[in-house]
């Protein structure tokens, strides 16, 4: 087989038992959607700095910045796709607002991820 072949299947019998048992499983479409954009927010470098950040500590906007050596508006804006996406939630302290992720789950995606690539290398 050559370095550009695609390795497929080359039967034509549809395993209907297959399809059937994977089909009854299938989430809906919603589901999927809402799972696509749910890992689409981690595909920043920027946010995975952010929740990465918030993994260890809940911190402030300016804190954000003067660790990523970055503008408040440029942390403010990554942490509002975050806060859509779920993934991380605030508090108000006087005027300061803390930022910490959204709960246990959002933690332990990020050290699967991570646990993933280190497997990998």
């Amino acid at each position: 087989m050559s370095k550009n072949q695609i390795d497929r299947c080359e039967c034509n019998v549809i395993h209907q038992n297959i399809v059937d048992a994977v089909s009854g499983r299938m989430p809906d479409d919603t589901m999927l959607y809402d799972l696509a954009e749910f890992f689409k927010a981690f595909g920043d470098l920027t946010r995975i700095r952010i929740l990465w950040a918030l993994s260890e500590s809940e911190m402030c906007v300016c804190d954000i910045s003067a660790l990523l050596n970055m503008t408040p508006s440029s942390i403010s804006h990554q942490l509002r796709v975050l806060k859509q996406a779920r993934l991380v939630k605030f508090r108000k302290a006087g005027k300061v607002v803390y930022y910490q992720l959204d709960d246990i789950h959002i933690r332990q995606v990020f050290d699967q991820g991570r646990q993933h690539i280190k497997e990998r290398q």
